[in-house]
């Protein structure tokens, strides 16, 4: 459906507002069907993205740094984020054993459990998200997408 009509609008928009209209509006749609395969774990889609960004580390701990630059949402607050994964068990913090200012982070094995549980749904929704699309479509998206964000 063309985003006019999504929208419900009577006026003529420019194609660079439609862009940005139908970006916004497939954002929500997107994020609205995952934040709903989260909400049975009890996961925001930010600290979804901290517990990967954990298990990518692969036992390692991260500090807080590592973690906000690897973020999807560069404006997450980190400290929050994992204030309320440590509460769930799904992350430890220990203080930095050479620098005692930096905190480390690493993920339990609870937190890979969540995660693994929830690996096969998320996967499953990315496919049904890529069966619209033929692969040559998926990667001149990516392409897209990529050099209008640059």
């Amino acid at each position: 459906m063309k985003i006019e009509d999504e929208i419900k609008s009577t006026v003529e928009l420019s194609l660079a507002k439609k862009v940005l209209l139908n970006l916004s509006f497939t954002r929500n749609v997107v994020s609205d069907k995952f934040l709903e395969i989260l909400k049975p774990f009890d996961l925001s889609g930010e600290q979804y993205n901290v517990l990967r960004i954990l298990r990518g580390q692969k036992g390692k701990p991260a500090n807080m740094s590592i973690i906000q630059e690897r973020m999807i949402s560069k404006n997450s607050n980190t400290t929050r984020l994992v204030d309320k994964l440590l509460l769930k068990e799904l992350v430890i913090r220990n203080i930095c054993p050479t620098n005692k200012r930096k905190m480390e982070i690493t993920i339990t094995e609870k937190g890979l459990e969540v995660l693994e549980k929830l690996d096969p749904i998320v996967i499953e929704h990315e496919n049904i998200l890529a069966n619209n699309l033929t692969t040559e479509e998926l990667e001149q998206l990516n392409y897209l997408l990529e050099k209008y964000r640059n």
